[in-house]
């Protein structure tokens, strides 16, 4: 059975299992990654090692997370501030070298990172100083300055609400109570419906040694002018006056979470616009650093309103004033992402379109998702209307953000149809089209990159660059790298990070 009638050779067991590493190696990638988060209030990083697998259907060159494991979690800092109103960088830095350390890790052992600038950090005004800690790993991180709606998106994410609305099959609104803002996001069956958010926080008033203030916030003042109070710094607040100041807190976030933010304060502290009447919620989930003191997780007293806001929140529970069930879905002050995975894929210079490909690489471009049905048949309003409103729900500014719209292609090619996608992406990104500040990068999972580049160049008058990528699939939190042009080949390479919770994400 052995003779073959002709000369062969036999694998030693080192040839072979070197051969199954190499095997599994084209399927499988494994990282270690960081999530850093700076916050109003508080600011920590997570290690985590994630096992990316290629998906086994046809060849596909996409890879999902299949594991992620967190390696090391840092302490909870209070984010330090300067006297002129500024976070101290310096401080930020010997916190994050000092939690390399304990960790047992080494800058150059992590493969892929991600940094989250949210809250009363972004109005800093070294926000960018901050970034800039780690601008030498640029090639490695992805840096996401998340304002209201993104970080209400994020919090519902990384704190296991999306999924626990994908798994019991209802209805989540998840209330993340920070030290600056109060987030809503209204998630259904894994899909996130829609964000809110107002001025309450736990930190909004800090107090020092003595029990004197000495930190005042704005929205702080507005409660307190709200019950005939006045907050002076240096000043101790009686204990009369932090209860109704309290309260009166609690009863604007209850406000919200009834979908019935009526009165005066309410509508004074609101951010951004109110949540949908429907449809009707079916349970509510907590996250955000107040969060840990609502389920019973911590229990000290940082010198501010959090553990005050808990207590008298859970009193309001008790009392049904907040009618929904409660669920702990997982995450509390962590509810961040724990890091961004990394892989690479080719794409075939044949059938995309780049007008411009001595203007490569170009790195670390968000990525906004569509959510409209171009299997069918559309209209280029749905398509402009779907843009805008991505842009809002990831807090992108059209004309000053780079920015790559992806989006689900199927059905007939046909030219009229690309026409309309086209006409409704130009519509959408309007600033974009006029001026070549920015490329305009769309990606699509289909096959007409090419066509759709050709469109929007040549027939709708695109005045800048113009990068039209196809057969590749995205999701929001992804961020892509695109290569140089390989001339041998014609083969682009571009690289997808995506930002990880600690929770699977929709």
């Amino acid at each position: 059975m052995h003779d073959l009638g002709f000369e062969h050779m036999h694998m030693t067991p080192e040839q072979e299992a070197e051969m199954a590493n190499t095997i599994w190696a084209q399927d499988n990638v494994e990282l270690t990654t960081v999530g850093v988060d700076v916050g109003s209030s508080t600011s920590h990083l997570m290690f985590a090692k994630v096992h990316l697998q290629r998906l086994s259907e046809g060849h596909s060159s996409r890879f999902v997370v299949v594991n992620r494991e967190v390696l090391w979690r840092s302490p909870i800092l209070l984010t330090p501030y300067r006297p002129d109103y500024t976070i101290d960088s310096d401080e930020l830095k010997a916190f994050f070298e000092g939690a390399f350390r304990e960790a047992g890790l080494r800058p150059d052992d992590i493969d892929t990172g991600a940094v989250i600038l949210t809250g009363e950090a972004l109005k800093r005004v070294n926000a960018r100083a901050i970034a800039d800690l780690f601008a030498e790993e640029s090639g490695k991180f992805v840096c996401a300055s998340a304002g209201h709606h993104l970080e209400a998106v994020m919090a519902a994410h990384g704190s296991g609400a999306v999924a626990l609305s994908r798994a019991e099959h209802k209805t989540v609104l998840n209330v993340d109570i920070g030290g600056g803002t109060v987030k809503l996001a209204l998630a259904h069956g894994g899909r996130l419906l829609a964000t809110s958010a107002f001025a309450v926080g736990g930190r909004l008033v800090a107090f020092d040694a003595a029990d004197r203030m000495e930190r005042i916030e704005g929205p702080a003042e507005q409660v307190a002018a709200d019950i005939g109070l006045t907050l002076k710094m240096g000043e101790a607040l009686p204990a009369a006056d932090r209860k109704a100041l309290v309260k009166r807190m609690v009863q604007v976030i209850c406000a919200y979470a009834n979908r019935k933010p009526d009165d005066p304060l309410c509508k004074a502290l609101s951010l951004v616009e109110m949540l949908p009447q429907t449809p009707a919620i079916d349970a509510v989930t907590f996250s955000g650093g107040v969060s840990e003191f609502i389920y019973g997780r911590e229990t000290e007293d940082h010198d501010d309103l959090g553990l005050d806001l808990a207590n008298e929140l859970r009193h309001q529970l008790g009392h049904k004033t907040v009618p929904y069930p409660v669920y702990d879905p997982g995450q509390g002050i962590r509810a961040t992402v724990v890091g961004a995975s990394q892989f690479t894929v080719q794409v075939s210079g044949n059938t995309i379109f780049i007008s411009e490909p001595e203007n490569l690489p170009i790195r670390n471009v968000p990525v906004a998702r569509l959510d409209v049905d171009l299997t069918g048949d559309f209209t280029a309003v749905q398509v402009t209307e779907s843009i805008r409103a991505a842009l809002e729900r990831l807090d992108m500014v059209e004309g000053e953000d780079r920015l790559a719209l992806a989006f689900n292609w199927g059905g007939d090619p046909l030219h009229a149809r690309l026409h309309a996608l086209a006409s409704g992406i130009c519509a959408g990104l309007p600033k974009t089209v006029a001026d070549a500040a920015h490329p305009l990068i769309t990606v699509m999972d289909g096959d007409a990159g090419r066509t759709l580049g050709n469109i929007l160049s040549r027939e709708l008058g695109v005045k800048g660059e113009v990068i039209s990528i196809d057969n590749v699939h995205l999701h929001e939190f992804d961020f892509i790298d695109l290569g140089e042009v390989i001339k041998a080949t014609k083969v682009v390479p571009l690289i997808i990070k995506s930002l990880l919770f600690a929770t699977p994400a929709v």
